[in-house]
């Protein structure tokens, strides 16, 4: 499982963090723990093998959002047991 980060320009109220959520979880269905957030400029989830960076640019462009670059890294489940 990898954490994905994709920096993003052009979000400015709840409306549009929503908008990006439901843009990733439409492009890809088996995305977990979808958030997005304004202040930050960036949306996060969790995706299972790695994420195309262009089909997620281009979703991401084609909202009217500026895409501006995306990350991944290996993703640790955190909690009281090990």
């Amino acid at each position: 499982m990898n954490k994905i980060t994709v920096k993003i320009d052009g979000m400015s109220c709840g409306m549009c963090e929503a908008h990006i959520c439901d843009t990733i979880r439409r492009a890809f269905p088996s995305a977990k723990k979808v958030s997005a957030s304004r202040k930050s400029g960036e949306a996060t989830f969790l995706y299972d093998g790695a994420v195309d960076g262009e089909a997620l640019k281009k979703t991401i462009s084609e909202t009217g959002y500026v895409f501006v670059s995306v990350s991944e890294e290996a993703y640790k489940k955190r909690g009281l047991f090990k």
